[in-house]
């Protein structure tokens, strides 16, 4: 090698394809165990190399030991390609820790072809590392003509410039060796490493630039990034300084082969960064339950770390954030990405985030689910307040109506059979003062009262038939044939058999036939209707039906409402489909295991 040179060889093509193979078959616990005793195996023997040399010659104990050190790539790679298979930043970080151990251990074997490897291919692992600096954001995916640049052109010097020095290197199992030229080969070593500033300085560059324009999540998922670009510069200011005749300390040579470690360092502190924004997410499902949508979105920026966190409801032609302000949704290839939250296969909300957090797609998939939960809670919270508002309406109306029968009732009592009953009180004194002075006037008194007597309680029995129709003490069936007879339009009844209902269940179903019938009596102008009963497995469905003009509405009168209510007491529901000049149809269902107090 060369004074102040590190060189290293990659993987062969072989290898590589070996470990794409073995890549897919990644959750095998095999493939893991094997990669880490292959990765122990190779830093064993790099180590045991340099001790068996005896004392250092030259720049060989610095070199291994940069090797050694970059070696903790693979480490910090392993750990994230198996946390992270989709993301190809843990491969290539795998890659760059065995391409830093593959130069020393193809130098210790007895052969040409490997020795020439090991010269040929020595700085891929600087192709690599910029490769990684550039696309940690990126999943390894180079997604800017830049990017790309800058790694074709470290690949190109890697291809076209080594081969040429190795022409001309006179070293022993060189087989691209041609002819023996010194200074031709430090010329063409010395441009290779002139090359590598101003690639350094590009991609330092190029992660400034992308620092300066982040935001807060996006700086920290970046901070990989900075740690090697700040490496390379130094790697490079080490060469250029020999390169123009100032030669380093020996020891800038220590500090740089152990500061390779910074880069695999700071992604270890990533991953530890993610982990505990995960932690963050158990404050967040504590909080969930009363969470508003204003701090909903608080809440969730804060697990995320991202203050910018947006999110946007569906409405008619797009979206709305909670304030109601119209919301853009990012496309592909800009700083924002969005994920869904959905709710019964539709979209419920949609997440707009900094799309440096993609890098842990396991926080991002969480937090999504904390919102799907937290959306869900709104809605539920919403829809019982509205049932609450529903049943004091309906209690309200329970209540009032109750009054209003009580007061029918009280009325028609003092105005029928109770005026009658003092009537006959009145006539039955009499009766008691004449029946022994005028025998034949008491007996006309006693007529009279008689016929009192037998008003009265006719008035009394259909008074009771109001509040409880006697058909109904026969049966649910009975009584709605006999609805059917005094109907007003012709009606057909059609009942399944079945046991006899609860008492207030065949009521329910017997004031709604009633009201239904009295309805199109006097506003469908049909000329047919069916009543049909239907015994469930759970309870019983009345249904009625006319061939009307429609148009119904229960909001419009007290009647239909009234037997909602009378229905939803029982935990049944009414329903009322009346489309105007296609007839109505008034159907309720009604449990027979009725709800129990408290």
């Amino acid at each position: 090698m060369t004074t102040g040179r590190f060189e290293t060889v990659p993987l062969s093509s072989d290898s590589a394809r070996i470990v794409h193979r073995l890549a897919g078959s990644g959750d095998h616990v095999a493939f893991w165990v094997a990669a880490w005793i292959l990765l122990g195996a190779g830093a064993l023997s790099v180590l045991v190399s340099l001790l068996s040399r005896g004392p250092p010659v030259s720049f060989l104990a610095v070199t291994v030991v940069f090797r050694i050190v970059g070696g903790s790539f693979a480490a910090c790679g392993l750990v994230a390609w198996r946390r992270r298979p989709d993301n190809h930043s843990g491969r290539l970080m795998t890659a760059t820790g065995f391409a830093f151990l593959a130069s020393p251990l193809l130098a210790q074997l007895d052969s040409s072809l490997a020795r020439t490897a090991g010269l040929l291919l020595r700085n891929v692992w600087l192709l690599l590392l910029v490769a990684i600096l550039l696309t940690f954001l990126t999943g390894g995916r180079l997604r800017t003509r830049t990017d790309r640049t800058i790694v074709w052109a470290v690949a190109v010097s890697l291809v076209v410039i080594s081969p040429l020095w190795l022409m001309f290197l006179e070293v022993e199992g060189n087989l691209l060796f041609v002819q023996p030229a010194a200074e031709i080969a430090k010329a063409v070593d010395g441009v290779q490493q002139w090359l590598y500033l101003p690639i350094a300085l590009a991609v330092t560059a190029v992660v400034a630039s992308r620092w300066r324009s982040a935001s807060r999540p996006g700086r920290r998922a970046l901070l990989p990034s900075v740690a090697g670009s700040v490496y390379l510069l130094f790697f490079t200011a080490v060469l250029t300084a020999g390169l123009v005749g100032v030669p380093p300390p020996y020891a800038v040579y220590w500090v740089l082969a152990f500061s390779v470690a910074i880069v695999p360092v700071a992604f270890l502190t990533g991953l530890l960064r993610s982990r505990l924004a995960r932690g963050g997410l158990v404050d967040l499902f504590r909080g969930m339950r009363a969470l508003h949508p204003v701090d909903l979105r608080a809440a969730l920026a804060r697990a995320l770390g991202d203050p910018s966190l947006v999110i946007a409801y569906p409405v008619p032609g797009g979206f709305v954030d909670s304030d109601g302000r119209p919301v853009t949704l990012p496309g592909e290839g800009g700083d924002r990405s969005v994920v869904p939250v959905e709710r019964d296969g539709e979209i419920n909300a949609v997440l707009v985030y900094d799309r440096s957090l993609d890098d842990d797609p396991e926080l991002v998939e969480a937090v999504g689910g904390a919102t799907a939960i937290a959306l869900e809670n709104q809605h539920l919270h919403v829809e019982a307040e509205a049932r609450l508002a529903e049943v004091l309406a309906s209690r309200e109306r329970v209540i009032a109506a109750g009054d209003a029968e009580r007061r029918r009732i009280e009325r028609n009592l003092h105005d029928g059979a109770q005026q009658r009953l003092v009537t006959l009180a009145l006539q039955l004194s009499l009766i008691g003062r004449q029946i022994r002075v005028d025998p034949s006037d008491a007996e006309q008194l006693v007529t009279s009262a008689s016929d009192e007597l037998a008003q009265s309680l006719e008035e009394l029995r259909e008074l009771a038939r109001g509040i409880h129709p006697a058909a109904l003490d026969q049966g649910l069936d009975v009584a709605l044939d006999a609805l059917a007879v005094r109907s007003a339009v012709p009606t057909t009844v059609s009942c399944d058999p079945g046991p006899r209902l609860p008492e207030p269940v065949a009521f329910a179903a017997y004031l709604v036939a009633s009201e239904a019938l009295a309805n199109i009596a006097r506003y469908a102008h049909a000329t047919a209707v069916t009543v049909r009963l239907v015994r469930t497995g759970d309870g019983a469905v009345i249904e009625v039906t006319d061939d009307g003009i429609g148009g119904a509405d229960p909001a419009r009168g007290s009647g239909l409402r009234g037997l909602a209510d009378r229905v939803e007491a029982l935990d049944g529901r009414l329903r009322v489909s009346s489309p105007t000049g296609a007839g109505t149809i008034v159907t309720a269902q009604l449990p027979v295991s009725l709800p129990t107090a408290g």
